[in-house]
């Protein structure tokens, strides 16, 4: 039974719009909070029952369900404990306990957002930043199974905010606190279509970052008020009074204009006060699209337009779907104020649909990911609208209720996680990612010299799947860089699901490769020149006279087995053109039997010859169907280019005699091709994640990345393997269209 002590208007607003029987329950968890919170305050110096009680009401001006109420009222807990976990279950339902564990663990994500500014700093601060702000924002969807947690959370968040204001208390805290809520929870409450509670959040926000910039639009602002709502008055009465005459049904408002949203015009447009249009402004709802153009006919019949203010996003609507005719108007006695005209579907997609404010005000564009993401957030919007109908129209409400519960609860927000570093950097990852994942997400480094990994503080094996909202430690190898290594183990899919762990894992093993085969020939060559006399020999000159760019390149092919030693010790000898013998002349013929292991395996025939040993230039890599030719070298055979090679147009010019023709022949099956691709692009976090999903896509499989970033640019090259040139145009084109790239190319 509910204490009469405790009947007032503000605690019965918890209540509103519910049945008796709901609007029990709520007063009864009401009661409950009371009794547990005591006197005890929270860290902002607010009573713990005091803010339980803002939170709540703030959920009933949002007319949420009894459920949602009774957890918002009950997660403040700040003696939160197994104990009375088991209470909450008990008294008010698994449903209610469900979403306050939820909502207390969105609580503790305040400690980690409140380390965006150690995280984002150096020449890249601003970008980090935002990166980090954005992956948060996701986080707290994705950790929210039930949208309902989030909800409260955000009431929660506009609940401080308040009490803030009201307490007048200027910090460095509170500015930072008012940041948070600016980067994080007010887009959030955009993107979700809370609107009044994303206004409040920026307004509120805005004042404690810029109290001079607020006070000023807040000062000009009241000093026109009653001018200003009475000018508006007049418009509608006149508005209401022609649109009766022509029998045209219209809701006719004038619509807000709040203080940062204006303070954000004039920022961008560099705007004065004075000339602020629509700071006076209509907003006319009507049935149909035919009546819009009626409405806007009138509308300048009436008043004075000023053309190059009109905007019909109706015919053309914006990127978002965005639809509404917008116009400038300037009444008797030279005021101008903004109308907008738009049907009631429009509006109601403006304030629930795909049509998100947060589209084109925040990024200014969209990618494919951005959209497919849109995708699933207006879906939510459209259940947190449909749930509003049927308490409307459902007599059945339990029923109701429990399928718009179940609806939510099924909706998967997004198909990866978010997990946390010990320093509260979040790291986006996809689903089932592992330790390793992790640790190559984080630096390539940290990831070759991962031997453990501790989660939540307890150690798991490597392959073990995280879960967003957990912070992940990686135990690093300690010494020289001969102790470390991934296992090859970790290419398989329990231990790795990231295609840039399994990029970078190969890369590792082929760099180990590549090291171990110059040694090899290192010891080769040596040996040659042991056996010649010749350890003096300058080993430079040695490699420029077997046409090799550097020594390392003389070694590997040694390695190899892909040098002739003849030719090296014919050089050794002081012949530069090694001696024409019956087995071996200066394009070193080979048996019509070997041919097939050499030349005839890459699939290219070199005209009017037989068995000719072949490779493939390192400088261009051509690839089928590249129109090449081939250039007789000494010691290293036939080396094809592309017909369009620097390389080969400098060398044909200096020795045109040993140009030779070639065409594709027919590959044997599995034969791939090395090619190098460049990409330039705008830094930000996901990038490389963004370019390698598309690699992965399109089957291609890449042994080789590397990357810069300079001054906010990326730059990245990938060695890829293919069949044919054919499958890459569509990769290219793919990547060409991510988000921020500015030039992508084959090298």
């Amino acid at each position: 039974m509910v204490s009469s002590v405790l009947i007032s208007d503000a605690v019965e607003h918890l209540t509103a719009g519910l049945t008796p029987e709901d609007g029990k329950k709520v007063m009864e968890a009401y009661v409950f909070a009371k009794e547990s919170y005591g006197d005890i305050h929270i860290e902002s110096g607010e009573l713990a029952i005091d803010y339980s009680k803002a939170i709540g009401l703030i959920l009933a001006e949002l007319n949420t369900d009894s459920q949602t109420r009774s957890a918002g009222l009950l997660a403040v807990l700040p003696r939160y404990n197994p104990e009375i976990a088991s209470q909450i279950e008990s008294r008010f339902g698994v449903e209610v306990s469900n979403l306050v564990d939820s909502v207390i663990k969105l609580f503790k994500l305040r400690d980690l957002t409140g380390n965006l500014e150690e995280i984002a700093q150096g020449k890249n601060a601003a970008q980090i930043r935002k990166a980090q702000a954005e992956t948060l924002r996701k986080m707290l969807l994705a950790m929210a199974a039930d949208m309902r947690v989030v909800m409260i959370r955000l009431a929660a968040r506009m609940a401080s905010l308040r009490y803030l204001a009201k307490i007048k208390k200027d910090t460095s805290d509170r500015r930072q606190y008012a940041k948070e809520t600016l980067e994080i929870y007010a887009p959030l409450a955009n993107r979700l279509g809370i609107w009044q509670v994303k206004w409040e959040l920026e307004d509120l926000s805005f004042r404690f970052i810029e109290p001079d910039a607020y006070k000023n639009i807040a000062k000009s602002l009241e000093e026109k008020r009653t001018e200003r709502e009475e000018f508006i008055r007049l418009m509608i009465e006149r508005l209401k009074k022609e649109l009766e005459k022509v029998d045209i049904r219209a809701e006719v408002y004038g619509r807000p204009k709040h203080i940062y949203s204006i303070y954000n015009k004039m920022r961008g447009k560099s705007l004065d006060f004075s000339q602020m249009y629509d700071l006076r402004a209509v907003r006319i709802i009507v049935d149909d699209i035919k009546s819009c153009f009626t409405v806007l006919d009138i509308v300048n019949r009436l008043w004075t337009p000023i053309l190059e203010e009109f905007d019909d996003y109706i015919s053309r609507p914006k990127p978002n779907g965005y639809q509404s005719l917008h116009t400038v108007v300037v009444a008797e006695n030279g005021q101008p104020f903004e109308v907008q005209i738009r049907t009631q579907e429009m509006h109601r997609l403006a304030e629930y649909g795909v049509a998100a404010h947060w589209r084109y005000k925040e990024t200014g564009g969209s990618t494919f990911v951005a959209q497919q993401y849109d995708e699933k957030i207006s879906y939510l919007r459209q259940l947190l609208s449909w749930k509003t109908e049927v308490d409307d129209v459902v007599v059945d409400e339990d029923n109701a209720h429990k399928e718009w519960v179940e609806k939510i609860k099924a909706t998967t927000l997004d198909d990866r996680i978010y997990v946390l570093t010990p320093q509260a950097r979040v790291i986006d990852l996809p689903q089932g990612a592992t330790p390793i994942d992790f640790a190559y997400q984080v630096h390539s480094d940290v990831g070759h010299r991962c031997r453990g990994a501790r989660v939540d503080g307890v150690m798991v094996p490597l392959s073990t799947p995280l879960k967003s909202g957990q912070t992940v430690e990686i135990i690093t190898a300690k010494g020289a860089t001969g102790n470390i290594g991934p296992s090859r183990d970790w290419l398989n899919p329990e231990y790795s699901v990231n295609p840039r762990t399994q990029a970078k894992i190969r890369a590792w093993f082929n760099g180990v490769e590549y090291q171990e085969t110059v040694a090899s020939g290192r010891g080769i060559i040596e040996k040659l020149l042991q056996r010649e006399g010749k350890t003096a020999v300058n080993l430079e000159d040695l490699a420029r006279k077997l046409e090799f760019s550097k020594v390392e390149e003389l070694f590997y092919a040694a390695g190899k087995d892909k040098l002739n030693l003849r030719n090296v010790e014919a050089i050794l000898h002081g012949n530069d053109t090694p001696k024409e013998t019956k087995q071996d002349d200066d394009i070193i013929r080979k048996s019509r039997s070997s041919s097939v292991a050499s030349g005839a395996k890459s699939g290219i025939l070199v005209v009017g010859t037989e068995g000719l040993l072949t490779q493939m230039a390192k400088c261009c890599k051509p690839a089928p169907p590249d129109p090449i030719v081939g250039f007789v070298t000494r010691g290293k055979g036939v080396s094809i280019h592309r017909k369009d090679c620097k390389n080969f147009l400098e060398m044909e010019k200096k020795a045109p005699e040993r140009v030779i023709q070639t065409a594709w022949g027919t590959p044997e099956p599995d034969t791939v091709y090395p090619v190098d691709i460049y990409v330039l692009a705008n830094d930000r976090q996901g990038l490389l994640r963004d370019v390698s999903d598309i690699f992965m896509r399109e089957k291609i499989n890449v042994i080789g990345v590397h990357t810069q970033s300079h001054k906010g640019q990326a730059r990245m090259s990938f060695t890829a393997e293919i069949a044919s040139t054919d499958n890459l145009g569509k990769a290219l084109q793919m990547i060409g269209e991510i988000n921020g790239v500015t030039e992508v190319k084959r090298h």
